[in-house]
């Protein structure tokens, strides 16, 4: 369907306001500023969050030709005499309003999805069994929020035959705002959980606000075994007149589980259905998928699927990559693998990702045919060439036959085959130097191929970084944060280990104000791989100040005598504005001038007017704990009288900035200007917070499992020993990657199958070995040093640390791999 700006105005019930006619055709909904694509037809909600206000971005986005605005109560418009506004209360409600009146002209079946755990991975399989037989539109990815649903659901469109919805919610009130949205007919709710817990009194709570999901369904499918959602839908009169299927393994249900038995790399279930014995073989062995396989099939009897075909469809499904996977590929360059789906809506997050690798010029893009689209092939790959120049995507690679017959809509430099064994012979490693490429394909096309022929060696012990949980770490903090309060986030020591460009991109993308770094060759690469924010050194050193002037780095400057050399490099340098951060000393006694010391500097700096004072900060001393609270609130005290002379002795503005991250998080009256991100961007505080989440994880996986008899010793100096006969575990990792030799000997554990596994004799610099005679495991086996499941907390007191320095301690010889859900 398409809208105009007068009908989403008349909607809405509110007037448009216009230097003409709202007559503008509709067509794209837009949130982020940063994901602009077809200009003529977007219609910008400046949704105002805790976080962020869009009205911020509509300056930006009336240069680039934007001109259909949803705005709240308060913006002045007259600065925009071509655009069009939309004038609401609350824009998310506009929203929301916008895409429920959406809805309600779809009279098709609609399926809600919603759970703890699965809902994704529910809804791509059942997209993926459904798709021959209708057109079907589902959230692209996770998009299961009180923004992310609206968008979704305002895909469907007129060819549209079936649509499959998630729903999460974090906190009570929320889902029956996602219900009136998707008003699903079909609902299944897949369990019940620990996932946001901490908002809801008890399960009981959490299952009784989710179920809301399905006040107007026809069906509900759920599984009997989660005794509160059980009981919600066998206690309320509002089910009883709805169609309740279940599943169970201990109850009476809809379909019964008789058996369940895992062989090789399947599980064979046996069940019971309206008196038949069925079987089905799911290409699986772990219980979360087939937990998350029951409801499917379930819906697929009740839809009236034989059970043969049922069999068929589920034996080709595969595990579903839940995120985007960046890793360092051959000649320099970066390889994204998005390869599990290729329709139009992930190809636009996913595109989204590579315009982020700023240290590249050259972006690349392999993609094959999107199948089971729906919609022609001319529309449909007009739509991905709007994109590729959109993006500003430099080299097209396609791969299929729906591609190849439209190939004369794509730049000339495209490239086409019929299928990746073709791209395979007649491409090779040395066809892709210094650029960053995106691989995105439908399975049938196996572009794992691709990627193993372009990424670098594999490595079995590897760092896995999740850029999607380093967000929301900085959006948890903006939250907490007053609106005006900057962010300077700390890059330094190799992003904490995670690796500073891949960092710097995504930070650089999210839009905080300033980075960080220790030296100045840290902020020299950053400037190389194109990062633009300014950057603070906060340990200069003299001999380098020209490479900061050159590169357009910003020293922290934290005596008489630094200031002078930078000033005489300046001088040299020719420089008529040098920007500068005046350190000051409040108790840290580490760098910083004295308070007897500011007099003399603010003169200096007066006298000689291309030094320009950026900002004037210091550092808590203690701010992690309460036994330091007095001395942080001294601290804060004397920044403040420190910092108010210095400003008052310039007239210009002059940033000020205290906090660190658990400074933030525990006094708020340090936050002036400015904060400091360092190691609460990475999830790993110096005391555990709950509403932040682990972005690094440790992995490693088994060499060798070996027998031991009681009385032989295992590893150097002959220290290891069991004390009866049993089984070791070598693992590729060792003091050279950042384990401690201090972990010997049963001081520390690692995670293996769910149960913790003491190393047993001495850490080797390149391996460990782990007694696992308690624990079925086999070789190839996945083994977790740290992470969200394990967190580093744990590591850190067995190796009587903190977080920070097992951070910084893992060797670059370590493999990083970056994701984005």
């Amino acid at each position: 369907m398409l809208y105009t700006l007068k009908s989403i105005s008349e909607i809405l019930k509110v007037d448009c306001i216009s230097h003409s006619q709202c007559d503008i055709k509709i067509d794209q909904i837009l949130t982020d500023s940063r994901r602009l694509r077809n200009v003529q037809q977007t219609l910008f909600f400046a949704l105002k969050t805790e976080r962020n206000d869009g009205a911020n971005y509509i300056v930006d986005l009336y240069k680039h030709q934007v001109r259909a605005f949803v705005i709240q109560d308060g913006f002045d418009t007259k600065p925009f005499p071509e655009a069009h506004f939309i004038v609401v209360k609350n824009s998310l409600t506009a929203l929301q309003d916008l895409v429920k009146y959406h809805r309600a002209q779809f009279n098709i079946p609609i399926v809600g999805i919603t759970g703890s755990n699965g809902k994704t991975i529910v809804k791509e399989w059942l997209f993926e069994l459904l798709k021959k037989d209708k057109k079907i539109v589902r959230n692209p990815r996770s998009y299961n929020s009180q923004i992310g649903v609206p968008l979704s659901v305002w895909m469907l469109d007129q060819d549209t035959e079936m649509g499959i919805f998630e729903a999460g919610i974090s906190q009570a009130g929320e889902m029956s705002k996602l219900e009136a949205i998707i008003q699903p007919n079909i609902g299944i709710f897949t369990n019940i959980g620990d996932a946001h817990q901490e908002n809801f009194i008890d399960y009981k709570h959490k299952a009784g606000e989710k179920i809301k999901l399905f006040e107007r369904c026809d069906t509900i499918i759920y599984c009997r075994d989660h005794q509160w959602i059980d009981w919600h839908l066998s206690n309320q009169d509002r089910f009883e007149n709805k169609t309740i299927l279940s599943w169970s393994e201990k109850l009476g249900a809809t379909l019964r589980v008789k058996n369940r038995k895992i062989q090789n790399n399947s599980t064979l279930i046996e069940a019971q259905y309206q008196n038949n014995t069925l079987l089905l073989e799911i290409p699986f062995t772990d219980f979360a998928s087939y937990e998350n396989l029951m409801p499917i099939w379930v819906l697929l009897l009740h839809l009236g699927y034989q059970q043969e075909l049922i069999q068929e469809r589920i034996s080709q499904l595969s595990h579903i990559a839940m995120r985007l996977e960046q890793k360092q590929a051959i000649n320099g360059c970066t390889l994204i693998n998005d390869s599990y789906n290729s329709d139009i809506g992930s190809l636009h997050i996913a595109l989204d990702f590579l315009v982020q690798q700023y240290q590249h010029q050259q972006r690349t893009l392999i993609l094959s045919d999107i199948l089971q689209s729906g919609r022609e092939a001319v529309s449909l790959y007009k739509d991905v060439v709007d994109l590729l120049k959109t993006k500003s995507v430099n080299r097209f690679i396609g791969i299929g036959h729906d591609m190849q017959s439209v190939a004369n809509l794509f730049p000339k430099n495209a490239l086409f085959f019929e299928s990746t064994a073709e791209f395979m012979n007649k491409m090779g490693p040395d066809d892709f130097k210094k650029e960053a490429i995106l691989i995105k394909g439908a399975r049938t096309f196996e572009f794992e191929h691709i990627s193993n022929m372009l990424q670098n060696k594999v490595h079995e012990t590897v760092l896995e970084v999740n850029l999607s949980h380093l967000i929301h770490n900085v959006n948890y903090f903006k939250s907490q944060l007053k609106p005006e309060v900057k962010i300077m986030a700390m890059v330094k020591a190799f992003s904490y280990g995670a690796g500073s460009v891949e960092v710097a991109n995504v930070l650089q993308f999210h839009q905080v104000d300033y980075l960080a770094v220790a030296y100045t060759d840290e902020g020299v690469a950053l400037r190389k791989a194109g990062i633009a924010l300014p950057i603070m050194v906060m340990n200069p050193e003299e001999q380098s100040f020209e490479q900061m002037l050159r590169y357009s780095l910003e020293p922290e400057i934290y005596s008489l005598r630094i200031l002078k050399s930078y000033y005489q490099a300046v001088r040299h340098h020719g420089t008529v504005y040098a920007p500068l951060h005046i350190k000051i000393e409040t108790g840290m006694n580490r760098l910083g001038f004295i308070e007897a010391e500011v007099d003399e500097t603010i003169g200096f700096i007066q006298s000689n007017p291309s030094l320009k004072v950026v900002s004037v900060f210091s550092h808590l001393a203690g701010s992690d704990g309460e036994i330091f609270d007095n001395f942080t609130d001294q601290q804060i005290a004397k920044f403040h009288r420190i910092s108010d002379k210095i400003i008052k002795a310039f007239d210009y503005k002059i940033i000020r900035h205290l906090s660190n991250s658990n400074g933030v998080l525990r006094h708020p009256s340090a936050q002036f200007d400015m904060v400091r991100l360092g190691i609460g961007m990475y999830g790993a505080t110096d005391f555990e917070h709950h509403q932040l989440k682990e972005v690094n994880r440790l992995v490693t996986r088994i060499s060798q499992i070996k027998t031991i008899k009681k009385g032989e010793s295992i590893g150097y100096d002959r220290n290891g020993q069991l004390e009866k006969d049993g089984q070791i575990a070598i693992l590729p990792i060792g003091y050279a990657d950042g384990i401690r030799r201090s972990l010997s000997n049963g001081e520390g554990h690692f995670m293996l199958n769910g149960q913790l596994a003491p190393i047993v004799g001495n850490v080797c610099m390149d391996m460990c070995m782990l007694d696992v005679s308690k624990i079925k495991c086999k070789e190839g086996d996945q083994v977790i040093v740290f992470g969200p499941d394990f967190s580093i907390q744990h590591i850190a007191r067995e190796m009587n640390t903190i977080p920070y320095e097992v951070l910084t301690g893992i060797s670059q010889r370590v493999k990083r791999i970056y994701f984005q859900e």
